[in-house]
């Protein structure tokens, strides 16, 4: 059984996480980390109950899990990270907000044998978005992305789309001239640019995550789509990560590197 904390377990993923994880044979959830809901129990399918704890580093001593799963702010997880990796847990992170050099100096500062996973996008279909995104930008490369995503999001643009900019950014030999930045009467019309990519960033409620990567050529277009409507999406993957962190060391950055396996 691989013994689980999850910091955020109030938030609408952090539920989901815990469901999901606590419906697992070879896995168990021993702490649910949210001050929000201290005092609150979690009951998994088993029936077992899990009292939400308030502080993290009582809850590791107290219930000596091996993995956290963290879905919580760019605010928080920082101190959620490093507070585990002290304490000998690896770590699988789907909070964005954070760079990704900050989240290599928490796996260069941590115990060795530790591991901390990152994935700005945890939907199987959002990987393969981003593979076949930076496929297409070999041939393609002028391009834009449009994200969007529920109005509680906590940051813009996201860490998909951030993600896919880079991929497209590596996968092409240069940067084509991106039209309209100089013309623009609203500043930001044109989106924020990421690695030379053009992002928008769309927040509405209603919605959950969603985002297309746009192609340009001589009289064609391409769009990558995808959506996730529910966020149990995000659930396979978080439980692949789970399972197979184990086996990984320092900083690893993305689903598609467990999928290739």
């Amino acid at each position: 059984m691989i013994r689980v904390a999850v910091t955020g377990a109030a938030g609408r993923v952090g539920m989901e996480v815990l469901r999901t994880v606590g419906a697992e044979d070879d896995m168990e959830v021993v702490a649910a980390i949210d001050p929000r809901a201290a005092g609150a129990k979690f009951v998994d399918s088993h029936g077992d109950q899990v009292p939400y704890m308030p502080d993290l580093a009582a809850a590791l001593a107290e219930t000596r899990p091996e993995v956290l799963v963290d879905f919580t702010h760019p605010t928080q997880v920082e101190g959620n990270v490093r507070t585990a990796l002290a304490a000998g847990l690896d770590c699988v992170v789907g909070t964005t907000g954070v760079t990704l050099e900050r989240y290599r100096e928490l796996a260069e500062a941590a115990p060795p044998g530790t591991a901390l996973f990152v994935a700005p996008n945890f939907a199987i279909g959002a990987v393969l978005m981003m593979k076949f995104a930076k496929e297409a930008a070999r041939y393609m490369p002028t391009a834009e992305v449009v994200e969007l995503h529920h109005d509680k999001k906590a940051d813009a643009p996201s860490g998909t789309a951030m993600r896919t900019a880079q991929l497209i950014a590596e996968s092409r030999s240069a940067a084509p001239t991106v039209p309209g930045k100089d013309t623009e009467v609203a500043g930001g019309a044109r989106g924020a640019f990421v690695e030379g990519v053009p992002v928008h960033s769309v927040r509405l409620p209603g919605l959950v995550a969603h985002q297309e990567v746009l192609f340009g050529g001589q009289g064609q277009t391409l769009s990558i789509r995808h959506d996730s409507i529910d966020r149990s999406s995000f659930m396979p993957g978080v439980l692949l990560a789970v399972r197979k962190v184990g086996a990984l060391s320092g900083l690893v950055v993305g689903l598609e590197n467990l999928l290739e396996d």
